[in-house]
This record gives C-alpha cells, structure tokens and sequence, in this order.
C-alpha cells in the first residue's frame, strides 16, 4: 500500500466517523423530542382521567 493510498483510506475512515457521529446526534435529538412527547402524553391522558374518576365516584358512591 503506497503513502497515497493509505492517505486517501484514513480519507474514508475519518469521512465515516464524521457521518457516524452526525446520525448519532440526529438520534439523540429525536430521543429527546420522543421523551419530551411521552411525558406531555402522560400528563393529558393524566388530566382526562382525574375528572372521570370524579364524575364515576359522584355518580355511584
């Protein structure tokens, strides 16, 4: 392997690990809109129910 050829391979490697660490952070930024997402989730589906509760216990009880 010539000094050209082993340049132009780090080239390639280092060109990898730019790609990798890009969609690595695009994940990780996706994973935290997702989070962010559930919790908001938990929190409508928690403020839906509490009246719900309410208006079963005043019916029956």
């Amino acid at each position: 392997m010539t000094d050209l050829e082993r340049e132009q391979h780090h080239r390639r490697i280092d060109a990898e690990i730019v790609k990798l660490f890009a969609e690595t952070s695009k994940l990780n930024a996706e994973t935290a809109k997702l989070t962010s997402e559930n919790r908001c989730y938990l929190l409508v589906v928690g403020s839906g129910a509490t009246p719900a509760i309410a208006a079963f216990a005043t019916l029956f009880l």
